[in-house]
């Protein structure tokens, strides 16, 4: 049993490296950590205070790595119809790729 459950852990952990790549790819890795009054907003994808393309690097990969991590199932979750409207209005191109890891996150979430 816990032979299975590494194997979605190291699964959940590329696929977490995979979107990493994808957004370093695509120019939107950020360098400088926004501001902490920003991390802390309560807007869905804090999309008050920050890109989509920062929410996913600055809160989503660090909860989801922090489960991982922790040993922690991860959390039902449907993250990749959001991307799918912000994604391509933030990116000019490439969109199709990060989302792609998205929905096999969203799967493997909602999956296990």
């Amino acid at each position: 049993m816990a032979g299975a459950g590494n194997t979605v852990s190291q699964q959940v952990q590329q696929l977490l490296a995979q979107l990493e790549a994808e957004l370093k790819k695509q120019g939107e890795w950020a360098t400088i950590s926004p501001h902490p009054s920003q991390l802390a907003s309560q807007a869905p994808f804090a999309v008050d205070t920050l890109t989509f393309c920062e929410w996913l690097q600055f809160i989503f990969l660090p909860k989801l790595s922090a489960l991982v991590e922790q040993g922690q199932p991860l959390p039902p979750m449907a993250i990749a119809p959001a991307a799918e409207v912000y994604l391509p209005q933030q990116l000019e191109q490439g969109a199709e790729e990060v989302i792609a890891v998205l929905v096999k996150l969203d799967a493997m979430a909602n999956n296990a």
